[in-house]
């Protein structure tokens, strides 16, 4: 049975599923279009996203901002999320514990936002919602399909902000989503076309 959102918000803000709601000031659960056609997943919350209980407000947060932008996409239009809610210690890589624990949060978001294509952002987000085989200097860039979704991974923000060579093939990643965005807008535009033609005269379409 799926939960609503208030259901799953309440249950995330109440969880003391693993150690790190001890140290947490607010959990970070997500924030976007409820129905948006393309989720984004991070890692973990940090100093900022902790203090503000909102995931990619930090220095990383602005940055993927931009990068929307560059793709003529808004916060408000797409929906962010993380593998986990709650600040690992010192911004660390959660454990394989910790992201079990949290892992069916974000298994519900993505039930109840239905995307159509999920980006993974980061080697973390890429071994949970992929598989622990990708490797994001390897298989950044290349799109999969899994039960009707497109996924792809690529840098992690706060990656490009340590290396800021690496945003060359994250905006080629990001091109790529634009791409493919357009590509479903023009699949659903003839659909909807196909519909109008095949509607009975007189009959609203």
């Amino acid at each position: 049975m799926q939960v609503s959102w208030a259901e799953l918000l309440a249950q995330i803000d109440g969880c003391t599923k693993c150690g790190l709601c001890r140290a947490r000031t607010n959990p970070a659960p997500g924030e976007g279009d409820l129905q948006a056609r393309i989720m984004f997943v991070g890692e973990g919350p940090g100093a900022q996203e902790d203090l503000q209980g909102r995931p990619f407000v930090g220095p990383a947060g602005q940055l993927l901002d931009k990068m929307l932008a560059a793709i003529a996409l808004k916060r408000e239009q797409v929906y962010i999320a993380n593998i986990v809610k709650c600040r690992p210690p010192g911004n660390r890589v959660p454990t394989p514990d910790e992201a079990a624990a949290c892992l069916p949060y974000l298994r519900a978001q993505v039930g109840l936002v239905s995307p159509r294509i999920i980006i993974c952002l980061g080697a973390t987000a890429a071994r949970y919602c992929l598989g622990g085989e990708v490797r994001i200097t390897r298989d950044r860039g290349k799109w999969v399909q899994r039960k009707g979704v497109w996924m792809m991974a690529t840098y992690h923000p706060a990656a490009l902000l340590r290396a800021p060579e690496k945003k060359r093939e994250a905006w080629e990643d990001f091109k790529s989503i634009r791409e493919r965005l357009r590509a479903m807008e023009l699949e659903e535009e003839e659909q909807d076309d196909g519909k109008s033609a095949n509607a009975e005269p007189g009959e609203d379409t």
